[in-house]
């Protein structure tokens, strides 16, 4: 088990339980859209102040891990 704190949180008082940024209220698709249309991580910071660089890059590592994970069971 990862002793790192968590980054994403989902709770039905929270937007409805849509996955946030833990300590705010900005979902974590948001990044991701960001990202996905050319944005830089640097873009998406500067619009939502209240989700710090290291919880951006923690969010890319356990998409990165959960992917690898996928892969791993797949084969």
């Amino acid at each position: 088990m990862s002793d790192k704190l968590p980054v994403v949180h989902s709770d039905p008082e929270i937007l409805g339980g849509t996955p946030v940024f833990v300590g705010t209220r900005v979902p974590v698709k948001n990044f991701y859209d960001y990202l996905e249309g050319g944005d830089s991580l640097d873009d998406f910071l500067e619009d939502f102040p209240s989700v710090t660089r290291e919880q951006a890059v923690a969010a890319l590592e356990l998409a990165r891990e959960m992917t690898e994970a996928h892969a791993a069971v797949a084969r």
